[in-house]
């Protein structure tokens, strides 16, 4: 049997010749095709700086150094993510905790956030030095609700927007930076653009543009102005902070930027499938996820919600009618890692709610319709 997978890149002949062209330059990595990916990137989603990274994960612990995250920093994040939304903390010697989710857009809940933080000043604790809310499924949090917390209870804010590159928030791309320090996007092969792997950093913000160069580099500068004592030529560098090669290649930048110009035309594609999906499952008695109306989604994701006791049955009987099902995500603070720091069940009750309820359908810009037809067909006959 043929299985439909949950997502899948779409590489075009346009993609394979950039590569080419690279492999049969002179730079496969470090060349101008990183530095053009950047460029075509930040001009697409209005962010003044880029910094292309191997992965999001990278992005995404680069980010916190260069806020200043570290020994004693307290980093907030959602525990419906992948871990590298909480691990990027860990990485930095800080400490982590979480805020719950919203029931319907299954992103940052305001209300959660804002008890917790003033919860937190009345009784004298830590405040988060750094906040990571996540853009769900491709869906934007609810930005300028968070910004205006973040000015009044002084912590910092990075976008999570690896679900998100082609996603809008109030007429406004995805990742401009406008409510955030830093935003971060994602390149895997399951996410709407790709770079075979690789991850960005965006801001408005110059010195921690350059800052996220330097961390991705081995902290290594070649200027002047940042070393503490006159070149001794122009093969001169010195190592200035404790860096790492988080570099990505030319060969990543090459597909990147040549996916980028077909994003358009992949975020639309999503949410066709997607509009396909909520027409299909109107009268079925599966909970979907709430696209608030001042949101464009990008799609990276489509989750139905089950009854729990039928939870496991109806993934396992999708799965054997040949729809590759996925579930996005196991809570981060119920992974062993997490529990060996002190988190445990009934925390966080709507992420926990929602994990047992969760099922991931296909849905890829190449995804056609008639394959589309046959997940609509195997969830009405598996959940009905």
């Amino acid at each position: 049997m043929t299985t439909i997978p949950y997502a899948r890149q779409d590489i075009d002949e346009d993609d394979i010749a950039a590569v080419v062209e690279v492999l049969r330059g002179d730079c496969i990595t470090q060349g101008p095709n990183v530095v053009h990916f950047e460029r075509a990137v930040g001009e697409r989603v209005g962010a003044a700086y880029a910094v292309a990274m191997n992965s999001a994960t990278s992005a995404l612990h680069v980010a916190c150094l260069a806020l200043d995250v570290g020994p004693g920093s307290l980093v907030w994040t959602v525990p419906n993510t992948f871990v590298a939304s909480a691990n990027c903390a860990l990485y930095c010697g800080a400490d982590v905790d979480f805020v719950d989710i919203d029931a319907d857009t299954l992103c940052i809940s305001i209300a959660a956030l804002r008890d917790k933080l003033a919860d937190a000043l009345a009784r004298g604790d830590r405040l988060p030095q750094v906040l990571i809310p996540v853009h769900f499924g491709g869906q934007s949090c609810d930005m300028a609700a968070l910004a205006g917390l973040a000015a009044e209870y002084g912590f910092r804010i990075i976008e999570d927007a690896s679900h998100a590159i082609g996603g809008a928030y109030r007429g406004e791309p995805v990742g401009n930076c406008r409510y955030s320090a830093i935003s971060i996007f994602s390149f895997h092969p399951a996410k709407i653009v790709t770079a075979g792997e690789g991850g960005m950093a965006l801001t408005q913000d110059v010195v921690l543009a350059r800052r996220m160069e330097r961390l991705r580099s081995h902290g290594i500068t070649r200027e002047a102005a940042d070393m503490t004592q006159a070149p001794d030529g122009p093969w001169y560098y010195q190592q200035i902070e404790l860096g790492y090669n988080y570099r990505l290649t030319d060969i990543h930048a090459a597909i990147g930027a040549s996916q980028l110009r077909r994003l358009d035309v992949f975020v639309a594609r999503r949410n066709a499938l997607a509009a396909a999906y909520d027409r299909a499952f109107g009268e079925l008695p599966v909970g979907l996820q709430t696209v608030p109306g001042d949101v464009v989604s990008a799609r990276h994701l489509y989750v139905i919600r089950v009854a729990a006791e039928r939870h496991a049955e109806i993934f396992d009987a999708l799965r054997a009618r040949g729809v590759g099902v996925n579930l996005h995500y196991i809570p981060v603070h119920l992974q062993p890692w997490y529990r060996r720091l002190g988190f445990a069940e009934g925390q966080f009750p709507q992420s926990e709610h929602y994990y047992r309820e969760a099922i991931t359908l296909p849905l890829y810009a190449s995804l056609d319709d008639a394959a589309q037809q046959l997940v609509i067909a195997a969830v009405r006959e598996c959940v009905q």
